[in-house]
């Protein structure tokens, strides 16, 4: 029946049905309070309605717990730390990533969101350099990699 119920959810929420998604998962969490993926699920159908503070408990035992895949553990860590970003909780959500990039060094969403935080911390200089990083390390720097990847490191440099 856990199955059934949390497929079921996730397809209304991928429908746009995402109050009834919700209402179906906080059932599902409360019945299954050590459930991870019932957890990140329950988290993620409360970002998309904007309940973010709603999403905080769902996030944290999603991350407490065991069973989530690789894909779903990254998403949890890039998603509790936005949504601590958003709320304004930027110290928790720098440390969110901070534990996420432990697990997954390098992934650069979860940079780029870090890189917000760090904004939004009054680190600017930092958030900037993580940026460039990002984009040095992507595909779309073009033939300009090396010289983004020497000014993220030397931003303040100049003539």
């Amino acid at each position: 029946m856990r199955n059934e119920d949390l497929a079921r959810a996730v397809r209304l929420r991928e429908e746009g049905q995402g109050e009834q998604a919700r209402q179906l998962l906080v059932e599902l969490a409360r019945r299954h309070p050590d459930d991870a993926e019932v957890a990140y699920q329950a988290a993620w159908a409360h970002d998309v309605l904007g309940l973010e503070a709603e999403a905080v408990p769902h996030y944290e035992r999603a991350l407490a717990g065991e069973g989530l895949s690789d894909a779903d553990r990254l998403g949890a860590f890039t998603g509790f730390g936005s949504t601590l970003r958003v709320l304004g909780r930027h110290a928790e959500a720098l440390e969110t990533f901070e534990r996420g990039l432990k697990e997954f060094p390098g992934d650069g969403a979860l940079r780029t969101f870090m890189a917000m935080a760090l904004h939004n911390a009054g680190r600017s200089a930092e958030a900037v350099t993580t940026l460039l990083q990002v984009v040095a390390e992507s595909d779309r720097a073009g033939g300009y990699a090396r010289a983004i990847a020497y000014y993220a490191e030397h931003l303040d440099e100049t003539v």
